[in-house]
Formats: structure tokens, C-alpha cells, sequence
């Protein structure tokens, strides 16, 4: 299963939703990836996809500075699961890829 392209992201936390924009890049068996929100641009690392399940780490600084860690459920162009940042209450993350060659206003 693949998981690379442009996934719309939104992340339902305590202080709000957080919507954000996802590209995932494979090559040499290697997943890569960047996401944009809250006016900032930040790497993704450590990401891994077993059977479906996706992780990822990044850090970001807005609204507050955190380390999150996403753990979330592949199916097809949907996804579903949580973002953690330290000690805080799970988050829920919802997702849906971008068709390729779609245009976002």
C-alpha cells in the first residue's frame, strides 16, 4: 500500500482544531515527508508504515512549541488515529489524500 501524496490533515485538540497539509514521498523503499500548518513548514521523522498503520514524529512551534507523535490507520485515501504531544490528552486525527492533479483553492 502506498501512502505518498498530499493528505489534508485535521487535528481536533484542547485548544482546537489544527488543520495542516501532509506530503509523503517514497523512494528506495524510504518514506519522507514534510507538513504545513499554522503558518510554519516542518519535517516529519521517523516514519514508518506496517500493514496499514502509519507513524510519524515532528516538531512544531505553533501555537505552542510541542513534539507530537502521530499514530494513525491507512485505508485507501482516508485516514484515522491520534497525535500526542508529551503528557497531554490524545488528540484525533482525521485525514484524506488529495487526488493527484487536484487543484485547492
Amino acid at each position: 500500500m502506498s501512502v505518498e501524496g498530499t493528505w489534508h490533515l485535521s487535528v481536533s485538540t484542547p485548544v482546537g482544531r489544527i488543520k495542516a497539509v501532509m506530503e509523503l514521498h517514497e523512494r528506495d523503499g524510504l518514506l519522507t515527508g514534510v507538513a504545513r500548518g499554522a503558518g510554519e513548514e516542518v519535517p516529519l521523522s521517523d516514519i514508518t508504515l506496517d500493514d496499514g498503520r502509519l507513524t510519524w514524529k515532528q516538531a512544531v512551534t505553533r501555537p505552542l512549541r510541542l513534539n507530537l507523535a502521530f499514530d494513525v490507520t491507512v485505508d485507501g485515501d482516508t485516514l484515522r488515529g491520534t497525535s500526542r504531544a508529551g503528557r497531554l490528552p490524545s488528540s484525533k486525527v482525521v485525514g484524506e489524500r488529495r487526488p493527484a492533479g487536484e487543484q485547492r483553492a
